[in-house]
């Protein structure tokens, strides 16, 4: 698939400028990227990434300067930035994330203080301390408190990045702000819906198959939504059951068309929300009118114990990439549609048709070097992880088309 994207590379890049050009794209993205061999296709788009400290950090300083030209295209005098983090005040993963992302911004010439809501943890003090898994320290602040201090002139910030996702809403204390805030406070997982997104990748994928005579399922999954569902109510596992029968059917087809032998598949997932919560993969129209107490239970209740109801039903596209034999995928990150670096979800205790997004997954960096990144100095990490596969390039096209798609839902949200 990579050598008939070669051919057509000038065609597909004037198209891509064509998109992107003129539009304030998202200002961080990352993208899950599956590759079953037969097809390549986007399988989910964050807006909220939480994965920096999973990249190449030689990669990540190579791009000061365009982060720096980015947010001065949003904020032309930007000085200082509030970075509001998600309250994992217990997942150093995620503080290693914050850690990367601060260091990343003040690399790009920019001061920087983190927040949080403080809406599920009131700090002691205005001010905590904490301890990322890498061992770095991050010093956290109260938004309450902040715009306190600029209420009273103590204080002014020129700009908000979110790194929360708003699964929650968006509270009080930001709706009446006159600050930037980026991403978009209707990008959060309390407006937006997965089958949304797909709707606008897949009219915009199937316009670039067909600008290079491809068949456009070879690079989109196909979807299905519901709403109002209880699937521990029988009457709504089986409407679920209809849909899940009739996209296995027109998935079907194509596997016949193209001579595949495998059985086809499809993911259960939440329609919003992320971390790989309320996902089930499913074979058959039995597995959804039989869902066990702990199925049901796993697509009942996302992140924060927040009630679903709603489901997208996309395509399970099976993953032939690996990484030292284990079963893997590609997640690209974007700034600006930027590629900025990426990893491989690696999971031993799932295979190729599973969902990697669980418990289990470990990340293995993409270095883009042709050596090792600890041969070029004290900037680079440790261990640097593998080269591309053949297929980066694809991957990072699809992820932009995928950014081009999620601009046009957020636009859409922000006018709705």
């Amino acid at each position: 698939m990579y050598k008939l994207i070669d051919e057509h590379k000038t065609k597909i890049e004037q198209w891509l400028h064509e998109k992107e050009c003129c539009e304030v794209l998202p200002l961080y993205s990352s993208v899950d990227i599956r590759n079953a061999g037969f097809k390549n296709a986007v399988v989910d788009t964050n807006l909220f990434p939480a994965g920096f400290n999973n990249l190449c950090l030689l990669a990540l300083k190579e791009t000061s300067s365009f982060i720096n030209k980015v947010i001065l295209d949003r904020v032309s005098d930007c000085k200082r930035i509030l970075l509001v983090m998600e309250e994992h005040t217990r997942n150093k993963f995620y503080l290693e994330n914050i850690f990367v992302i601060k260091k990343m911004l003040v690399d790009a010439g920019f001061e920087v203080d983190i927040v949080s809501f403080c809406e599920t943890e009131v700090f002691d003090e205005p001010v905590k301390e904490l301890e990322t898994s890498a061992g770095n320290n991050i010093t956290v602040t109260c938004f309450k408190c902040i715009l306190k201090k600029i209420e009273k002139q103590e204080y002014s910030a020129d700009l908000v990045i979110l790194n929360n996702d708003l699964s929650k809403g968006i509270p009080e204390m930001v709706t009446n702000m006159d600050i930037p805030i980026y991403p978009s406070l209707h990008a959060g997982w309390h407006a937006r819906l997965k089958s949304h997104h797909f709707k606008e990748a897949n009219a915009l994928l199937t316009e670039f198959a067909e600008m290079i005579d491809e068949d456009p399922w070879k690079f989109l999954a196909y979807y299905e939504s519901e709403d109002n569902v209880d699937v521990n109510e029988e009457a709504d596992r089986k409407r679920l059951a209809v849909v899940v029968e009739d996209l296995l059917k027109k998935i079907q087809i194509k596997y016949d068309e193209y001579g595949i032998k495998d059985k086809p598949f499809v993911f259960l997932k939440s329609d919003s929300g992320t971390y790989g919560m309320g996902v089930v993969p499913v074979e058959s129209v039995d597995e959804v009118l039989t869902l066990n107490r702990k199925l049901r239970n796993k697509l009942s209740t996302g992140k924060s114990s927040m009630k679903i109801d709603r489901f997208i039903i996309q395509e399970g596209v099976p993953t032939i990439s690996s990484v030292d034999n284990k079963v893997s995928e590609v997640c690209v990150y974007q700034i600006a549609n930027r590629f900025v670096g990426g990893f491989y979800r690696v999971n031993t205790k799932k295979g190729d048709r599973d969902n990697l997004n669980s418990s289990g997954m470990t990340f293995t960096k993409i270095c883009e070097a042709s050596d090792s990144c600890a041969l070029k100095g004290d900037d680079s990490d440790d261990n640097c992880g593998v080269a591309p596969d053949e297929n980066l390039d694809l991957s990072r096209l699809l992820a932009r088309i995928a950014g081009v798609a999620a601009h046009r839902e957020i636009k859409a949200l922000e006018t709705k």
